[in-house]
Order: structure tokens, then C-alpha cells, then sequence
């Protein structure tokens, strides 16, 4: 008998003994293990050892790693490595290749000398069937494993419109950029000597310290010019020019981030704040450089714009920029993030130039973006879902001068967004339309009748409305409909059952035997609408959760996050369900990207025979998550009562 200390022959108790703190393999009991050990045999691999070749070889069995290590890679078409897994003791391989009863999808060759433990195919898929504990485990593990790298093969840049130290914007942080210390000047000194040093230094901003030392200010070039155009005193202290206070960001943020920041801000100038104190200024024009080619230029030029029509071909160019975020590996949330900026500009700026065409609005009033525009989700060319909320009017002279405005700013506002590239709403829900423009009281009327005495048609409502923010005018009275709504909508336990029943509504994109479920006829046959079939039940599931908990946030990945941080999802499930959000908006992105270089009109129904065999697995495990988020819903609300 070998020694049990000999871990190159060991024992069956040193076995069982490795097994019962193994998972999944401790949920079978000693009796099981016994039996299962019976069964396999112990196989030594040396160091560079090919074990299976992708596409070729037949998984036969479980190999489950007892000691060494086993690397793991795909290699595309270029020969190299688009993703790879190093894998050690406890960890298994050729689940997939099982469950799937198709050739190995990976290489896979031993990264060192290892000895592994073979399970039959066969004794493999009996204890899957026989313990649903064992069968949930390599589930969820395959869908959290395979959607995270399948999405990192995804975000992989394409070479042919990737430029050199593109993905630094999205992995480096601002403090790698930023290499001198910040110059900075007294408040004191003069508009001149400033002038001076920063020439003399080679920079396009100074700090302006205050008598005690204090940051309380920043000049920049910009300053200078706005100096010799005005006539001002060159010796006036710089205090009189100087921009306060400084906007800062934390050193260690990430490079796409404040890029996002600068032109969320409108400025061109960050200091850079590491133990609260400034140590760096970055600038646009450093991120520019970074990035190669850079939305300031596309942001610049539609600000700068003094008429609406000058907008139009300037917002047809916005897929430019998002186009290079994808090929460059951004992730989705980033890019519809920036998405979502662009088009919060053009918007700014159409509404801007009106107003200043109809003249001052008769109340104040807030443009309200619903639907995916609301959530910050939209892709290419969202549909319009809009309205406008005012301020009680005082009078019926002020209400009759208040309706006649803003039917008149809704309807042509409404008429430039399609000019410049976004579509009409099918149904209506648009501010060119009386029911949805309208002031304060009425809306919060809206929110009350619908939470509190809620149909089938409000149902419906609540998977627009309820995910509004304020996206132009004075925000704090969506602000303050916002607050109204988390504190209304928690506690309603009819309206919330009815919101959760409704998710269930939409069926499976898999069939029983997790076959894609696609279109039988018509334009769309043998597709799959990504965006209802996929992505909806997860913005459904987050936005009940987050009404049912009083989390504010409108965007599907903070509710998720929120959720979890509240404790409200347990870790794995925000996990699961982020990443299959993440993959299926992924896809979505690059397939709307596809049809729009092409000169096609961008949608959502994709064809899983156009996808990888990697992506086509990794979005059956997506579609899986459904799933999960159903079950909880269901147990959630008591859906199985009635």
C-alpha cells in the first residue's frame, strides 16, 4: 500500500480525505466518495504535457486537479491567445465538454508536473442527476466563470481600428499620466508674472494659492485669452481671473473616467487629489493624447453651435466616437455611459438655442428623460421617450400662457431630436404630447393614481415613467418627484406584486433542452430580440427590487450594485446578474455597431449562428441567469400563492 504521505501515490483516505474539502464533492457524503473513488483512477501529467486540443478532443472525463497546475487558453485566428485560465488543486476541468457532449473548447496542457483525478463521463452526470446541491454548483460556476471571460474575449480591442496605447484610457489611472508637480502662484500675484511662469514652465494652468497656503483657485490659458480679449489689467492679481474652486478627482481615478468627469463639468482642467492634498492638474488635452481621437472635439463644436440646424449632421457623428470605445475594449457600462453624455449635450443645446428662440418660459420647467434614456442605457438612436414637467402655475392667466409655451417648445423640440437622428416614440410618450406635458401636481398625480390603484396600462407605464431623471431645465423639480416616488412606491405591496408578476411575463429565450429559442417566420427568422428577450427581464428585475427598497437610482448596474451593497442580493447573485447584463449589452453594442457601419438601420435581434461557439455558450448562460432572478422574484413576492 503507497504511503498517505506520498503525494505522488497517494492513498484512498489521503483521497477521501481531499474530496470531502472539495466542493462540490463534500455535499456527496463518505459512502458516495467511496464509491466514486472506486470508479476513477489517478492520472501524472509532466510539465508542457498537451491534454486536450480545442475542437478535437472528446471530453471523457471530469478531471479534478489533486496537485500542480493546468493552464488553459482559446486561441484566435490570429494564433494568439484570446483567453486563458490557469487552474490548481481542487479545481476541475471538462464540465463543460460534458454537459455540452460535444469536443474540448480549450487547449489545455499541464502548466507544471500535476497529478489529476479522472471521473468518468458517465458516474460525472450520475451525481449531477441524483444531487441537485453537486448539478447547482458546476452550473453556476460556468455561468460566472465563462460569462466573465467570454465578455473579457469580447472586449478584446479589434487591430484594425485600434491605436497604439488606446486601452491605457481604460486601465490606467490619472496619477500614472500626471508626472510634475502642480505650479502655483499666490492670488496676489499679477495677471503678468503669471503669465510669465506659466510660458516659462511649459504649462496651461497654475494653481492660485490663498495668504494661507490653500488651494482657492486655477487659472488656465483659456483665462489668458479672456484677458487680452477683454481689455483687462495685466497687473490685476490673478485672484480676479482665477476659476474657484478647483474641481478635483481622486488620484488613483480611472483615465475614462475623468475624461467623462471633464466633460460632465465642462471644464478642461482636473486637479488631481491624493490624502487631501493636490499633487497634479490634468488636462483634456492630455487624455486626448492618450486616447488618439477624443469626443471633446465633437462636444466642442455642438456647443459652440448657434443654431439648431448646425446640430444636426454634428449629432449623426456621435456613432463615430462611441464606434473606436468599443474596438478599443470599453467596457458597456462605459459606453453607454458616454453614449448617454453625447446625447445629454445635444440635447442641452437644442433646448438651449429654442428657449432662446420662443423666449423665457412663463414657470420654470424640467425636461424629463424616461425609458433607457432615463436609465443612461441607450445605444444607437434609442427611441425618444420624453416629457415636461413645470411649476404650478399661480393664475389662469399664467396656466394658459404656460400650456401655449410649452405646447409649442414640446412639439418643435420634439421635431429638431428627429432631425437630429432620434427616432419618434411608437407611442407617443413624447413631450410634443398634451398628456405628458404638464406641471408638477399632475405629475406627481400620475405617480399616486398609478402606484396606488395600479391596472395592466399602469403596469405598463411603470416600465417607462418609473425610470425618469431630469435632463434639462431645473432639475430639482424632477429632483423633487424623484424623492416623491421612492417614498410612494415603497410599502406598496399590490403595485410591486404586480410589477414582479409582469417580469415573469416574458419567455425564455431557451427551450427545455437550452436550445436558443428564435423566430420561426418573418424578417427576423431564426433570430433573437436581445433587448426584450435578454436584457429586459434583468432592468425589470432591478427596477421592482429598487422600488420595493427605496434605492433612487435609475441605471440597471448602480441598482444592482446598490442592491447588493444593501444586502438586498447576495454577493453571487449581483455578480451573476451583472455579468449576464454586461455580456447580453456587449453584444448588443457590437451588433448595432456592425449594421451601422454597414449603412443599416441598428437593432436588436441577433443571430446566435453569426456568434462564436464561445459566445454562443456564454449567452446560454446568460439567458440562464433569468432564471435565477425569476425564482427570487417569485419567492420575493409570493408569485406561487396566486
Amino acid at each position: 500500500m503507497p504511503s498517505p504521505s506520498d503525494p505522488a501515490n497517494p492513498s484512498q483516505e489521503t483521497l477521501l480525505a481531499f474530496l470531502q474539502n472539495t466542493p462540490p464533492f463534500h455535499e456527496l457524503g463518505r459512502h458516495n466518495l467511496e464509491r466514486l473513488l472506486e470508479k476513477s483512477t489517478l492520472r501524472s501529467y509532466s510539465q508542457g504535457e498537451e491534454i486536450l486540443q480545442a475542437g478535437q478532443s472528446q471530453v471523457t472525463h471530469l478531471m479534478v486537479i489533486y496537485k500542480g497546475k493546468m493552464r488553459l487558453h482559446l486561441k484566435g485566428e490570429d494564433g494568439v491567445a484570446a483567453m486563458e485560465d490557469l487552474r490548481g488543486p481542487g479545481e476541475t476541468i471538462g464540465a463543460l465538454g460534458i454537459f455540452r457532449e460535444s469536443l474540448s473548447n480549450l487547449e489545455v496542457e499541464a502548466a507544471e508536473d500535476s497529478i489529476c483525478l479522472l471521473i468518468p463521463r458517465d458516474d460525472f452526470l450520475e451525481l449531477t442527476a441524483k444531487s441537485a446541491r453537486f448539478a447547482q454548483y458546476y452550473l453556476k460556476f460556468l455561468s460566472e466563470h465563462y460569462v466573465g471571460k467570454a465578455l473579457s474575449e469580447l472586449q478584446r480591442p479589434r487591430p484594425a481600428a485600434s491605436t497604439e496605447g488606446s486601452l491605457y484610457l481604460f486601465s490606467a489611472q490619472v496619477g500614472d499620466v500626471v508626472r510634475r508637480r502642480p505650479e502655483i502662484v499666490p492670488a496676489g500675484e499679477t495677471i503678468q508674472r503669471a503669465a510669465g511662469i506659466m510660458r516659462s514652465a511649459r504649462v496651461g494652468s497654475l494653481l492660485v494659492a490663498d495668504p494661507d497656503g490653500e488651494i482657492a483657485g486655477i487659472i488656465t490659458d483659456r483665462d489668458l485669452r479672456k484677458v487680452v480679449a477683454e481689455g483687462i489689467d495685466h497687473q490685476a492679481p490673478v485672484r480676479q481671473i482665477m476659476t474657484s474652486p478647483v474641481s478635483a478627482i481622486s488620484f488613483h481615478t480611472v483615465c475614462f473616467d475623468a475624461l467623462l468627469e471633464m466633460l460632465r463639468r465642462r471644464v478642461h482642467h482636473l486637479a488631481l487629489e491624493r490624502r487631501g492634498q493636490i499633487e497634479g492638474i490634468i488636462s483634456g488635452h492630455d487624455l486626448m493624447v492618450m486616447q488618439g481621437s477624443s469626443p471633446f472635439y465633437l462636444l466642442r463644436e455642438i456647443m459652440a453651435q448657434e443654431t439648431i440646424e448646425g446640430i444636426y449632421d454634428l449629432s449623426r457623428r456621435a456613432p463615430l466616437v462611441v464606434r473606436s470605445l468599443i474596438y478599443e475594449g470599453a467596457k458597456p457600462g462605459n459606453i453607454t455611459r458616454l453614449i448617454t453624455l453625447l446625447n445629454d449635450y445635444i440635447l442641452d443645446r437644442v433646448l438651449t438655442l429654442l428657449q432662446q428662440e420662443l423666449g423665457p418660459p412663463p414657470v420654470p420647467f424640467c425636461w424629463m428623460l424616461m425609458g433607457s434614456e432615463g436609465r443612461k442605457e441607450q445605444t444607437f438612436r434609442t427611441d425618444q421617450d420624453n416629457g415636461i414637467m413645470y411649476a404650478d402655475p399661480d393664475s389662469d392667466a399664467q396656466k394658459k400662457q404656460a400650456e401655449e409655451y410649452f405646447a409649442a417648445f414640446g412639439s418643435q423640440a420634439i421635431e429638431h431630436l428627429v432631425a437630429c437622428g432620434f427616432p419618434r416614440c411608437p407611442g407617443n410618450i413624447m413631450a410634443s404630447n398634451h398628456q405628458w406635458c404638464q406641471p408638477y401636481s399632475k405629475w406627481q398625480g400620475y405617480f399616486d393614481r398609478w402606484i396606488t390603484v395600479p391596472e395592466p396600462k399602469e403596469v405598463l407605464y411603470a416600465t417607462i415613467f418609473f425610470d425618469f431623471r431630469p435632463g434639462f431645465g431645473q432639475l430639482e423639480l424632477g429632483e423633487r418627484l424623484r424623492e416623491h416616488l421612492t417614498g410612494k412606491a415603497k410599502g406598496q405591496e399590490v403595485f410591486l406584486r404586480l410589477l414582479a408578476k409582469d417580469t415573469m411575463t416574458t419567455p425564455s429565450p431557451l427551450s427545455m433542452f437550452r436550445g436558443f429559442v428564435t423566430e420561426k417566420r418573418g424578417e427576423h427568422k431564426h433570430k433573437i430580440d436581445l433587448k426584450t428577450k435578454g436584457l429586459a427581464p434583468f432592468v425589470d428585475f432591478a427596477r421592482v427590487l429598487s422600488l420595493k427598497h427605496g434605492v433612487p437610482e435609475t441605471n440597471t448596474l448602480e441598482r444592482l450594485q446598490m442592491l447588493g451593497e444593501a444586502g438586498v442580493l447576495t454577493r453571487e447573485m449581483m455578480q451573476s446578474a451583472t455579468q449576464a447584463y454586461e455580456f447580453q449589452m456587449q453584444l448588443r453594442l457590437m451588433h448595432q455597431q456592425r449594421l451601422d457601419e454597414e449603412g443599416l438601420e441598428p437593432d436588436n435581434w441577433v443571430d446566435p449562428a453569426e456568434l462564436s461557439e464561445m459566445e454562443r455558450h456564454t449567452l446560454k448562460e446568460a439567458f440562464a441567469v433569468t432564471g435565477e432572478i425569476k425564482a427570487l422574484l417569485k419567492e420575493d413576492f409570493r408569485l406561487n400563492l396566486g
